[in-house]
């Protein structure tokens, strides 16, 4: 892996993780078993499963790891961490129905950005432009040789214009997540640190416990909220969830009571920490995974460890369990993940469907122990919909997208023939 690590909770984070993968050649297994299995994922669940897209690395991008859009044409829309040109910088990608992947932007790691991270989520206007982060890139005079990453557009005529190049001070620096967009085209994100250099989330480098911000459409960023860490949050690591009323609402991978992470609400007279994490069973380790919302205000999520702890599982850490906070800060444990084959270690944001079903992925666990895509119904019966098995996609780090027709679209880090990561579908 290439750039800047950053450590948190013991965890090694950046634009990109390491320690989550696996060697690609330790990981095939012979093709028969490969064959039998999907075979019997097929018949035991009802479900199909299709690779739209496998990358190669070089020219198309590698590691398509932040969850997927869709347009109404059916297209989906992603970036890549890594890949794309020779500096492995990571590209902008579009699939269509039909799987034929086009490349709409590949960063260069200068000044239009570069190494977009996990959760660096799109977001599309009504013109069809794409809104995204990088990590990287911007101004490399900033946390040199890395530079603290930019805000960019892609248009549809696959130009990219860099919207905001952040400075690592009290503006922020290092955005990991994806944006949000408002009516007026005002866009929202959070960035991982600066914004009070005085606070140190990271061990002072980089410094800062990272900001909420504000974009408006002449590039103008107001700093909405500045993290000061523990007893308040700090590191947040994914995208935010704005509501009708213009409230944010995100997670941090540190801070809080415990300075294991928080649910946080950003409203216009300030921030309130809704739950903190305590790194034992009420969960631990929030990295990629964002936030859903229901009709009466409950947030879901996932974190990536706490929960089970013990045999199965890393003592220390747990294989991680799916949450729901109430308004008022309450947090149930709608379910803990065993580390077998209901999977371990989820970190894609959860989608819900109409009768209150959330579905997700999980890194780990599983039949051969790539990780699931998995049903979890509002009784909190968990059900495996597919097992990665290593040759059609592993360890999907990204969560799923879900059409009107209970279609799943998703994408997976690692996996496939080239090991470089796969966009797939599965239909009920």
């Amino acid at each position: 892996m290439k750039g800047r690590v950053i450590v948190t909770n013991s965890v090694e984070h950046s634009g990109r993780i390491s320690g989550i993968g696996r060697a690609a050649g330790a990981a095939l297994k012979l093709a028969l078993v490969f064959l039998l299995a999907i075979v019997a994922i097929r018949s035991g669940q009802a479900q199909t499963f299709r690779i739209l897209h496998e990358f190669k690395g070089t020219p198309d991008g590698s590691e398509p790891t932040p969850t997927l859009i869709r347009d109404v044409s059916g297209n989906l829309y992603g970036v890549t961490i890594e890949g794309g040109t020779s500096c492995d910088c990571g590209t902008v990608f579009k699939v269509d129905p039909s799987g034929h992947e086009t490349v709409l932007y590949r960063f260069t790691g200068g000044p239009d950005g570069g190494f977009p991270a996990f959760s660096a989520t799109l977001v599309r206007d009504a013109s069809g432009n794409l809104y995204g982060t990088t990590g990287e890139g911007g101004d490399l005079s900033c946390d040199p040789p890395y530079g603290c990453g930019v805000v960019f557009k892609v248009d549809s005529d696959l130009h990219e214009s860099v919207l905001y190049t952040f400075a690592g001070g009290a503006d922020g620096g290092g955005p990991q997540a994806g944006l949000v967009r408002d009516t007026a085209g005002n866009l929202y994100g959070t960035t991982l640190y600066g914004g009070d250099l005085n606070a140190m989330c990271f061990g002072g480098t980089p410094p800062g416990c990272g900001v909420v911000f504000k974009l408006d459409s002449s590039g103008t960023e107001t700093v909405l909220y500045t993290f000061k860490g523990m007893p308040d949050a700090g590191g947040p690591n994914s995208g935010l969830m704005r509501d009708a009323a213009g409230n944010l609402y995100g997670t941090t991978t540190l801070g809080g009571q415990y300075n294991w992470g928080t649910v946080f609400k950003l409203t216009q007279s300030g921030t309130t920490v809704l739950h903190s994490f305590n790194g034992g069973r009420d969960g631990a380790d929030l990295y990629e995974a964002g936030l859903i919302r229901d009709a009466k205000g409950n947030l879901y999520g996932v974190a990536s460890g706490g929960g089970k702890i013990g045999p199965g599982c890393e003592t220390s850490r747990g294989c991680g369990l799916v949450f729901k906070v109430t308004k008022t800060g309450k947090e149930t444990v709608l379910y803990k993940f065993t580390g077998k084959a209901d999977g371990s270690r989820p970190y894609g944001t959860l989608v819900r469907d109409k009768a209150g079903n959330l579905y997700g992925t999980t890194s780990g666990g599983g039949a051969q122990g790539y990780g699931t895509v998995f049903k979890l119904t509002s009784t909190g019966k968990e059900t495996v919909l597919h097992n990665f098995i290593g040759k059609d996609g592993s360890e999907p780090l990204s969560g799923l997208v879900l059409d009107a027709k209970g279609n799943l679209y998703g994408s997976t880090w690692e996996g496939g023939v080239s090991w470089k990561g796969v966009v797939f579908e599965i239909t009920p």
